[in-house]
């Protein structure tokens, strides 16, 4: 069955900023993302999630997931079978991200608390949840990145795989932050949203875009271009081009674009991606 719903963006301003993180609610609490824990409390002030749908665990999207949890027990929580385990002891991805944040961690993501496992719904792509949403697989970001699609609304929520923006300026970029980035992955996981010919796309950074297909290849762009300069370009270089990139429309829309991508980690990400691949093609021509 399939049911009719309306879709509503939630601005969790993050660290008070706003169009930088975003939830959604799908009705009847039905939440995707809902974001950190130092946002959470303006999260409850618009909606109480029955049910929460990660596209990946990542600090930013899933991180208030155990404090919602210990809210309300009865929280059902969807997420990619790679990313559960990391759910249920946020031990290794606090490690990760502890590496990247240091001692900003706090600051920006407040408690990432444990989620128990009989509260989690494993997924593998393929599935059709809660009543006409489907569900499918879509690494290149991260390695566990799933896309849901309302098939009532035609909206796909769709996480950092459809990049992130400012509106109401249609600049794109791919957040690349270490360590699952895979290019090849990426485009495919874009063939597929393509192939869905959703309404709109529902960005976590930011908002809902109108017109998926030029979303879409916005995204295909940056990669296609600022992929290869993070193999070129060393990181100093990189990041000064990228944030002089980000900060063309204005300081306003380039610290939001900052907070969401900081230019660093995705360099840091790239250039683990080109190591990665040179690897491979060493063995491959060893082989």
């Amino acid at each position: 069955m399939v049911v009719s719903r309306m879709t509503r963006s939630i601005d969790v301003m993050h660290l008070g900023r706003d169009r930088v993180i975003g939830a959604y609610e799908l009705g009847e609490g039905i939440v995707v993302d809902p974001g950190p824990a130092s946002s959470v409390d303006t999260l409850l002030e618009h909606v109480e999630p029955r049910v929460l749908l990660l596209t990946h665990i990542h600090l930013d999207h899933a991180g208030a997931t155990g404090v919602l949890v210990r809210r309300n027990p009865d929280l059902k929580v969807y997420v990619h079978e790679r990313g559960a385990p990391h759910l249920i002891d946020p031990g290794k991805l606090l490690k990760s991200a502890g590496q990247l944040y240091g001692d900003d961690m706090d600051r920006l993501w407040g408690e990432v608390a444990p989620v128990p496992e009989e509260n989690i719904v494993r997924l593998d792509g393929g599935e059709t949840i809660e009543d006409g949403i489907r569900v499918e697989y879509a690494p290149g970001h991260a390695s566990h990145h799933v896309v849901y699609l309302d098939e009532g609304s035609g909206d796909a929520f769709v996480g950092d795989v459809g990049g992130v923006r400012v509106p109401p300026y249609e600049f794109t970029l791919a957040p690349t932050p270490p360590p699952d980035i895979d290019v090849e992955r990426w485009n495919a996981s874009l063939d597929l949203l393509e192939e869905w010919g959703p309404q709109r796309l529902c960005l976590t950074h930011f908002g809902a875009v109108d017109e998926p297909g030029a979303q879409i290849e916005r995204v295909r762009a940056w990669l296609a271009d600022w992929g290869p300069k993070a193999r070129d370009l060393d990181k100093d270089d990189f990041c000064r081009a990228v944030a002089e990139r980000m900060h063309a429309a204005g300081d306003e829309i380039g610290e939001r674009l900052e907070q969401a991508a900081p230019p660093d980690q995705m360099w840091l990400g790239l250039d683990r991606y080109w190591r990665k691949r040179a690897e491979r093609e060493a063995e491959g021509a060893a082989a």
